[in-house]
């Protein structure tokens, strides 16, 4: 085989995978195609130096990862809004007519995988990046290259950032689980999780031999020049994408809805599990004037499908118990398909939920699942009764722990602070994203340090050591250094981080910022008098965080040692907003919490209520139900326009608005 050989093997051996993978339509056989890969091969490795970036012997091997980096998307990778109902999307439709009456919607289906972000320049995959937050995911380039619905090579030169999910279809997914089954591996929850989880392996080899497809769904960046959003989707199918099974522009808005009742009919007839079709407006012109809130665009949502109902029986109760010591029974369940996902479990809150519909082991009960919410109880279907069906006793002693519980009625606690079960709790809270956000010390990970004894309490996160790290299944030095750097990079974190991550009872984000605002450091020596006075603290709040301080005391203050947090305590100077009540309402073109931020730095109130005692309310697009309360009671209403305004005449400085 020679050079020009070479090429044409190349274009021969993607034009029959392209049939194959994406088409689902074979040009050659099993036979053809190995021959002539084994020859592309032989070439290759004769002549290394001339292998394609584009050649199928590019898809499968690379070396395995230590762990992924973070990579930046060339733009925002937006999240949708959804919408579960016929009057939920017309409420969306009436907010673009405010705009523009007459335009087309783009439907197409909702995959339920993980997303991802393509990246072409001059024409060959520079990289892939998972949604992350948005702005940044993780590289995972090595292990798309092993899913042979993405080419490697598109006729198009300039920089494009081409958009869709990951999936894994429902078929491949039950073989998937009972391979990994036979191996005494745990099985996936459902399709989503097992695409998700298929992308991020270290080694590419386990990515490749999951038969995971990309169905691209929008671009990012790019330059092209189309009117319509139909067009450029289009265009990233004729470089060689797969096609959804049904995509349609609709004029009116019955249409949609008559093509949302086609693809519900259509659900189980379509390989990949879809939870929804998704509603974007097809001029891009609309789109642009449209534009963004702080999480979604305007212009398009994802019209999900009705939760899906089932019977099945409850074989007995167990009971969990959380980080603040709160005991939550669980409902074990005769093991039901819900629109691919087996459910086993559901919830049953407290024990006053179950006095109230009446639960009891051995009931047939109907459960409901709609997208990522928790399957949940809607209703005890008692004419199935047989008299063996047992009501379930209060528990007067923990399950993990054996200490006597506190039963408040709705809330049953376990008061002991050594429980394994809230220590552990506590530690996986401790170094969440929502608390301290500590990269790649997860759940397992902290579960596996906890039985291992090298973890006990939140400070001994901070005196873990390398060869500590080492002794865990999958660590290697790279992977052990970065967890570890991740620790240390908590050093000086904000004092309200560290206050909420202590994972008090009551005490939320907000709660955390006005107690490191109203006495800095010093917030574990705050008096039930002072913390009564902060505006939105109740009796439970203030019980629970005097509590939790005369318990904890010496270890919060060692913690505190350790991380040294930047105070935030700060005297506030004499302006016109401070003491001010005031309501947010409506879409501002801002971020909604760095308004709060601003206004609470300046000692304002900010109240989820309008009253007679607001001192005005700041309105945004769609406002509601609060801007019509503030006109009946005569309590100054501003936009956001005369509100930076006010700001600017009244000397108050903010870069919130710039």
């Amino acid at each position: 085989m020679n050079h020009e050989e070479y090429k044409n093997a190349l274009i021969q051996l993607n034009s029959w995978a392209h049939a194959y993978y994406v088409l689902d339509a074979p040009l050659a056989t099993d036979e053809e195609y190995d021959k002539l890969y084994h020859a592309v091969l032989d070439y290759e490795n004769k002549n290394p130096s001339l292998i394609d970036a584009a050649s199928p012997t590019q898809r499968v091997g690379g070396e395995v990862l230590e762990a992924f980096v973070k990579a930046a998307h060339l733009s925002r990778m937006w999240s949708m809004e959804d919408v579960f109902n016929e009057q939920d999307l017309d409420e969306w439709i009436e907010r673009v007519y405010k705009t523009k009456r007459d335009f087309t919607f783009y439907c197409e289906p909702k995959f339920d995988g993980a997303s991802l972000n393509l990246i072409y320049e001059n024409g060959i995959l520079k990289q892939a990046v998972t949604r992350g937050d948005g702005v940044q995911g993780e590289d995972v380039t090595n292990n798309i290259k092993t899913i042979r619905s993405i080419p490697l090579r598109v006729n198009y030169d300039k920089i494009i950032e081409i958009r869709g999910e990951v999936v894994i279809k429902k078929d491949d997914f039950e073989e998937l689980n009972k391979e990994r089954e036979a191996n005494n591996e745990p099985p996936f929850a459902n399709p989503r999780n097992a695409a998700a989880g298929s992308l991020r392996q270290l080694d590419p080899a386990i990515t490749a031999s999951r038969k995971l497809i990309f169905c691209p769904w929008g671009v990012g960046h790019n330059s092209l020049e189309f009117s319509f959003l139909s067009q450029k989707m289009d265009f990233v199918y004729s470089l060689g994408f797969m096609k959804p099974p049904m995509r349609l522009t609709c004029k009116s808005v019955n249409e949609v809805h008559k093509l949302y009742d086609t693809f519900i009919k259509k659900r189980d007839e379509i390989p990949m599990m879809m939870d929804g079709m998704v509603v974007k407006i097809d001029e891009i012109t609309l789109q642009e004037e449209l534009g963004y809130t702080a999480k979604y665009p305007r212009w398009m949502v994802a019209f999900k499908f009705p939760p899906l109902e089932r019977s099945t029986q409850i074989l007995s109760i167990s009971l969990q118990v959380g980080r603040t010591g709160a005991v939550t029974p669980v409902a074990n369940l005769k093991p039901i398909d819900i629109d691919g996902v087996t459910v086993e479990r559901a919830t049953l809150h407290n024990f006053d939920e179950i006095d109230r519909k009446d639960i009891r082991v051995g009931d047939f009960v109907t459960i409901i699942r709609s997208g990522d919410v928790i399957p949940k109880i809607i209703q005890v279907q008692k004419s199935k009764r047989n008299g063996n069906e047992e009501i379930p006793k209060r528990p007067v002693n923990c399950p993990v722990c054996g200490g006597e519980l506190l039963d408040e009625g709705a809330l049953i606690k376990c008061q002991n602070l050594k429980c394994d079960a809230r220590a552990q709790a506590s530690l996986i809270f401790f170094a969440s994203k929502q608390a301290l956000n500590i990269d790649g010390l997860g759940k397992e990970i902290i579960k596996s340090l906890y039985n291992a004894g090298f973890i006990r309490n939140i400070a001994d996160i901070f005196s873990l050591k390398t060869e500590q790290l080492l002794t865990l299944e999958g660590f290697k030095t790279k992977k052990a250094q970065n967890i570890l750097k991740a620790i240390a990079d908590t050093k000086k974190s904000e004092l309200w981080r560290v206050v909420n991550a202590l994972g008090i009872e009551h005490i939320g984000e907000t709660a955390s910022k006005k107690i490191a605002r109203n006495f800095g450091l010093s917030f574990m020596n705050a008096s039930e008098e002072e913390l009564n006075a902060i505006d939105g603290f109740g009796v439970q709040m203030v019980k629970s965080f005097m509590e939790f301080s005369r318990v904890n005391k010496e270890l919060i203050d060692k913690l505190l040692l350790l991380i040294e947090p930047s105070a935030d305590k700060h005297e506030i100077a004499p302006n016109l907003l401070k003491g001010k009540s005031i309501v947010l309402t409506g879409v501002l073109s801002v971020s909604r919490e760095s308004v709060k931020e601003f206004l609470e730095s300046m000692g304002a109130k900010i109240s989820s209520s309008v009253s007679s005692k607001t001192n005005f309310v700041v309105y945004g697009e769609d406002a509601g139900s609060k801007y019509d309360k503030a006109l009946s009671l005569g309590v100054s209403l501003m936009n956001e326009s005369e509100f930076k305004q006010f700001l600017h005449e009244n000397g108050l400085k903010t870069d919130v608005f710039a």
